[in-house]
């Protein structure tokens, strides 16, 4: 009887510490406890976007009064028109700006213009910047398909008359000069198949305040075109070559015409440019054991190579493998016996 009733008070206590109201009130503090944590951390994240959305209002209001208040010193509504630089000219770029703004000031500006520029605040951009050096693309034509560049069926093309003439790239050139810029670079698709391109240097380069202007060039015509070019008023150019065999030039740029472009090389150095700069881009498998071959070539004539990344474009295949990184280039140069100081 004894064990029997001992038995039954530990089942009675065994039962009691696992009993049903026991576990529903731990359950219901635990609810609790999340619900509380759930609300707190959903609280905090709305606060916080509610936070980021103002303050990020607030910049982009900031620089809205900022690009009016730049546009108007120059007599625009806006200055989308900045985006020139950026690919080829067009009219389409400079269409939101105010025509009679744009007339009447580009008047003023071949009227009035001082060798002492003073420079503009459209010339800063959001991070404190100054910006005196203004690229214009003439046109998207090229004479070569070069892999790293454009698909070997080329590209849909910009019409003419869509396309900025020759007055009026003086014209918007001309405010940039009047605003600050002191060096125009004319770029492409290739600058040279443009039938005007010497017109346009002079005029260019008759812009009081420009203290230079470039040109870059993949040098297929520019040996007959460098001396008058000259004489119209270009000071620097740069000529791209990949490499310096002529098999391997026709394989990237899927055209003739090596020999070509190392007589516009030769052509700039007689004619005085110095340094000629030689833009190569490198690509690994393709060109990279050529670092050296390159380099030698400033040993005894002036020219500057600049070796430029393999970069990614629309069609071009780029692949990471074909990158060659910095520091793989200087190492093949210090360790060449091809480089000797």
């Amino acid at each position: 009887m004894l064990r029997k009733k001992k038995r039954k008070k530990s089942a009675v206590f065994t039962l009691s510490l696992f009993s049903p109201l026991r576990t529903t009130k731990t359950l219901f503090v635990y609810q609790k406890v999340i619900s509380f944590f759930l609300f707190s951390s959903s609280f905090f994240l709305i606060f916080s976007a509610i936070f980021i959305r103002s303050s990020l209002q607030f910049v982009l209001t900031m620089r809205r009064c900022y690009s009016k208040f730049t546009a108007y010193h120059l007599g625009f509504k806006n200055s989308n028109f900045l985006l020139v630089g950026s690919g080829s000219v067009t009219r389409r770029t400079i269409a939101t700006t105010s025509e009679r703004s744009f007339s009447n000031y580009a008047a003023q500006v071949g009227q009035s213009q001082t060798k002492d520029n003073t420079v503009s605040d459209m010339l800063i951009d959001s991070f404190g910047r100054l910006h005196t050096y203004l690229r214009i693309s003439l046109t998207e034509r090229c004479n070569l398909r070069c892999q790293y560049c454009m698909p070997s069926e080329g590209v849909e093309l910009t019409p003419n008359s869509d396309l900025l003439s020759q007055s009026e790239i003086v014209r918007l050139a001309g405010l940039f000069v009047s605003a600050g810029v002191n060096k125009i670079r004319l770029t492409g698709g290739e600058p040279t198949v443009r039938k005007d391109i010497e017109e346009i240097c002079m005029q260019l380069s008759s812009l009081k305040g420009l203290k230079n202007l470039a040109i870059t060039t993949n040098g297929i015509t520019l040996a007959r075109k460098l001396p008058k070019l000259q004489e119209c008023g270009l000071d620097s150019l740069n000529i791209s070559l990949d490499t310096l065999v002529p098999a391997k030039f026709e394989f990237l740029t899927r055209r003739k015409g090596h020999d070509r472009v190392m007589k516009s090389i030769d052509t700039a150095i007689e004619l005085g440019y110095n340094p000629v700069k030689v833009n190569c881009v490198l690509m690994r498998g393709l060109n990279d054991d050529e670092i050296c071959d390159f380099v030698d070539l400033t040993r005894d004539k002036p020219i500057n190579v600049r070796f430029i990344e393999f970069m990614p474009f629309d069609g071009n295949v780029w692949n990471v493998k074909k990158l060659v990184p910095y520091a793989e280039v200087m190492d093949k140069v210090v360790r060449s016996r091809a480089f000797r100081v």
